[in-house]
């Protein structure tokens, strides 16, 4: 029987462990400690109390035992402790052993992305191995048994392939990509987006602002995956379009109910106390905004959503950069590289 491993016991983490399990895939679901390991096992998780886990996961916090001749090995923990868990884990990785970030965040102060944290703490002979997955992933729907698409990348073709055989399900269409960097930055930034539209429905602004604001903040988030090196295609994508549809949409988005919960003024540390889980959008944002400092890149949209995250600027005098103001032709921006794309087409054809 094929064995796989799932680091973090998150909404999401708990998901694709019921994914594999259903899949008759050996499951061990990987616990901080012994007291959250046993109280999964007596009363299931919280995220999903009317869900029990299956059975057959096999529940442990004792990382040897969660990666003991595992094939695959998910890491389904918040952006913050990425490094602090595969640290961990990284002595018990085989030469073959797929290694999968399924965590949608930056690292705060390296500013870099999971699948980089994750080399950093691995032995490079297994950097090879290293996937991400991405898109709109709602857990609570795909746990429902309601179809879902997502994309897994990988630098090596084949290893992408792998993870889709592993992730694929009847309701859960896994595509492949090899643009890792598009992938992980679309998975992280949209939460910026997701932010962004909670404040403009908390304001009460109606749809035509919100498309407005999500088809803008799109553009911003595709011009700074470019000067990372992403294909702005990718932003397109499941992993960029499709996802920031989903989080700018439901009322099961974290970063969508922290916006909303700004708009009515309460504080940020607040909002976040109340919460259960983490909303990787406040972490992002700094991690964005830091960036488009170090390179010039003008990006109004996440510099309004930095200073009422940090700076205590009052979301409805920020809304009006939000949804469009200050503006200039659509594909315009301090060192954005959009306009490059065209360009080179027209030599073409030339």
């Amino acid at each position: 029987m094929q064995k796989a491993s799932v680091i973090g016991t998150t909404s999401w983490g708990i998901t694709l462990a019921t994914l594999l399990s259903k899949k008759g895939i050996e499951v061990r679901l990987w616990a901080r400690t012994l007291r959250e390991a046993n109280r999964l096992k007596k009363h299931g998780s919280n995220r999903f109390p009317d869900i029990p886990i299956p059975k057959e996961i096999i529940i442990t916090h004792k990382m040897d035992e969660a990666l003991d001749g595992v094939g695959a090995v998910i890491l389904a923990v918040p952006s913050a402790t990425m490094r602090e868990n595969i640290s961990r884990a990284a002595k018990y990785l085989g030469k073959t052993t797929i290694i999968i970030s399924a965590s949608k965040g930056l690292e705060v102060g390296s500013n870099k992305r999971m699948s980089e944290v994750i080399a950093e703490e691995i032995d490079p002979r297994f950097h090879i191995n290293i996937c991400v997955l991405s898109g709109p992933q709602l857990a609570r729907e795909i746990m429902n048994d309601r179809p879902a698409a997502s994309v897994v990348a990988a630098e090596d073709n084949k290893t992408a392939k792998k993870a889709q055989k592993l992730l694929t399900l009847k309701n859960f269409c896994v595509f492949t990509n090899t643009d890792v960097i598009g992938v992980e930055l679309g998975g992280a930034l949209k939460n910026i987006l997701a932010l962004g539209a909670g404040i403009a429905d908390g304001l009460g602004y109606g749809d035509n602002a919100k498309a407005a604001f999500m088809t803008r903040g799109l553009t911003e988030i595709t011009a700074l995956g470019m000067a990372l090196g992403a294909n702005p295609l990718t932003l397109s994508g499941l992993a960029g379009l499709g996802d920031v549809i989903t989080t700018c949409a439901s009322p099961l988005s974290r970063n969508h109910y922290v916006g909303v919960e700004l708009a009515k003024g309460r504080p940020l540390e607040e909002i976040l106390k109340s919460m259960q889980q983490v909303a990787e959008g406040v972490n992002t944002t700094l991690v964005a905004y830091n960036l488009a400092q170090q390179m010039g890149l003008e990006m109004p949209i996440t510099e309004k959503i930095y200073q009422v995250l940090f700076e205590n600027a009052e979301p409805s005098q920020a809304a009006l950069v939000i949804v469009g103001g200050n503006a200039k032709h659509e594909l315009s921006g301090r060192r954005w590289r959009l306009f490059s794309l065209f360009r080179h087409q027209k030599r073409r054809r030339g």
